[in-house]
């Protein structure tokens, strides 16, 4: 099973600088989206059908342009949820639950804190409604990948120049604690267990050339439970994949 995760910052604006013919290629069981900034009678669907994505769960955000994910497979999932079950996150299109045999998958779009402190109060309520949801769903499912754009950098060795951003939403110490906790929980950063090299990045910023210079952060993971960690036999991220300010990250199960 190979799962990809990609947050491509407006589906329509990738889809118009290639995104259908690298997915074709690419050809994953499983897509994970973010920020697909549309509603589903906006999209194209039937080109991702003809890419044989038959199976497809959009949940756009109601305020137009903004946020929402989407969960695109080969084969049919047992079961799909859209949301998490409390409003103000389920209006922002921010989570999609897919079971698929004995594996759930999570996508999900968490959100960014850069806007102003009250962002950053409801990201940081996020972050812990969706450990409380995730703590609960444990007791029923017991293989869960979590996918996403976690908008943290969990360790220094996920950001460069880890000095200068200590105080900027993405790498604040209670973001990072949070994620000490959701890893504590039973969870492993699948990228790392292939990978424990720096300036591993999967978002640049379109400013001062970040991408060109490797000034990127660490923001999009596959998270498994450990009863998964020995079927994961790759990890990866896709850097040289141009369609967003993101880039996607892989992951493949046995």
């Amino acid at each position: 099973m190979k799962i990809l995760s990609y947050n491509v910052n407006g589906i329509r604006a990738a889809m118009k600088k290639g995104f259908i013919e690298w997915l074709k290629k690419e050809s994953p069981d499983i897509l994970c989206i973010q920020e697909i900034k549309a509603e589903k009678e906006q999209i194209e669907t039937l080109q991702f059908e003809y890419a044989g994505y038959l199976h497809q769960t959009w949940f756009s955000a109601g305020k137009k342009g903004y946020s929402g994910t989407a969960v695109l497979s080969k084969t049919q999932p047992d079961k799909v949820i859209s949301g998490m079950g409390i409003e103000r996150y389920d209006s922002e299109g921010r989570l999609i639950r897919a079971d698929f045999g004995d594996i759930t998958i999570i996508n999900s779009y968490f959100p960014s804190g850069t806007t102003g402190d009250e962002r950053q109060d409801f990201k940081m309520k996020y972050l812990y409604d969706f450990l409380e949801y995730l703590t609960n769903l444990k007791s029923e499912r017991k293989k869960i990948i979590v996918s996403g754009d976690f908008n943290i950098c969990h360790k220094p060795i996920d950001i460069n120049h880890p000095q200068k951003h200590t105080k900027m939403s993405g790498f604040l110490p209670e973001e990072r604690e949070w994620f000490d906790k959701i890893i504590g929980s039973g969870f492993v950063d699948s990228f790392r267990m292939f990978n424990d090299l720096p300036e591993q990045y999967s978002w640049w910023s379109y400013r001062q050339n970040s991408r060109q210079k490797n000034l990127g952060w660490r923001i999009d993971y596959h998270l498994v439970t450990e009863n998964l960690k020995s079927s994961v036999h790759k990890a990866s991220i896709l850097s040289s994949v141009e369609h967003s300010d993101h880039c996607p990250v892989c992951v493949e199960i046995n």
